[in-house]
């Protein structure tokens, strides 16, 4: 986390395997446009970002736990 080096993620809809050279395919993209790169600040450094943390709160594939402690950060500033 602190080296700000967290990569991208995504989620598996089907089991299977996956082997070298199989094709990895974006179905959605999440409307905020939030880069994990972002919450990432703002859960290391920049806690205070009133409007960051409005768009974060909004990511729909953003997990609960993660989702109630910036919800939390935005009761504590508003």
């Amino acid at each position: 986390m602190n080296s700000g080096r967290t990569g991208f993620y995504f989620s598996v809809l089907e089991e299977g395997d996956v082997a070298a050279g199989d094709p990895i395919t974006l179905l959605k993209r999440d409307e905020h446009a939030v880069p994990v790169s972002e919450i990432t600040r703002l859960f290391v450094y920049d806690k205070q970002d009133l409007s960051a943390l409005q768009r974060v709160v909004e990511v729909e594939a953003l997990p609960e736990g993660w989702r109630s402690y910036f919800l939390d950060r935005l009761g504590d500033l508003v």
